[in-house]
């Protein structure tokens, strides 16, 4: 990411068109605000939901026409701009703090409908409301750009395995673990298995099936936005790729990309158009 923090969210790069940059800036303000707000500190869930109620008040406000309150004016006067000069769609927003929200609940997910009710509201509205500053609103490009938020979300989970665990924050499915006898604790302790890579092996393969999924978005997607969409599509595969090359070992140690991926990531996003993802 050009702004290192909120997941899956390239922001203001030198390919994000011009004109649309600082509406791009103020959702990913936003955003990472209330990441923060239900992720980091040491406050307690209580406080953190209050923040996050009167952190919605404020995105509640700047959609009556109200002035947002003095502790993220920061925040919510940009995004009020460009709310107006965008027209961006609220419920995306709230989608995105009922997210957060839930993320403070820290829930188990039972199965991978369960999580991927979690994705369609902490990561594809960010992709949602990409397209809608693109001006791109049909419904074949929306379930594309799902297909690449969630993949994103999803492929950020298994690489952080080895940071969540002992954070006792994990996302692998209740069904995913019985199916590969593994437990809960096992990944809380970061216990590295021949269960466990077998475990980490076939969610990485339902993630590549959903990049690959909305993988041709990329190429319908014109110009500089486009372009950084095959960058974003082929940085989340190399990252599984880097999995993959750990014998899916993401429990004990975590994969990441450096300066030396960023030729091959630009050789094949280029090569996208005649080879596909």
């Amino acid at each position: 990411m050009s702004v290192n923090h909120y997941e899956n969210f390239p922001v203001a790069s030198v390919l994000c068109p011009p004109a649309i940059r600082p509406a791009v800036v103020a959702i990913y303000h936003f955003a990472r605000t209330a990441d923060d707000l239900a992720d980091e500190g040491d406050t307690g869930a209580e406080e953190r939901l209050a923040d996050l109620a009167a952190y919605r008040a404020d995105l509640i406000a700047i959609y009556a026409d109200q002035a947002p309150g003095a502790r993220w004016a920061g925040v919510f006067e940009p995004l009020a701009r460009r709310r107006t000069q965008f027209d961006l769609p609220a419920p995306l927003l709230h989608d995105l703090l009922d997210a957060f929200e839930q993320d403070v609940h820290n829930p188990p997910y039972a199965d991978r409908p369960a999580l991927l009710d979690y994705c369609r509201r902490s990561a594809n509205p960010i992709g949602r409301l990409l397209l809608h500053l693109y001006g791109v609103k049909d419904g074949d490009a929306l379930r594309q750009a799902d297909a690449v938020c969630t993949a994103l979300q999803l492929i950020n989970f298994w690489q952080d395995l080895s940071v969540d665990g002992p954070r006792q924050r994990q996302y692998v499915p209740e069904a995913d673990l019985r199916e590969h006898g593994v437990s809960r604790a096992e990944l809380q302790a970061c216990a590295d298995s021949p269960r466990s890579r077998a475990l980490v092996r076939a969610l990485c393969q339902w993630a590549r099936a959903l990049m690959h999924e909305g993988a041709p978005l990329a190429l319908r997607i014109p110009g500089r936005a486009g372009w950084e969409l095959r960058l974003v599509v082929q940085g989340g595969l190399r990252i599984l790729e880097r999995i993959e090359r750990m014998d899916h070992a993401s429990l004990a140690r975590r994969p990441k990309l450096t300066a030396a991926d960023l030729p091959v990531l630009a050789w094949r996003a280029a090569r996208m158009r005649r080879a596909g993802a």
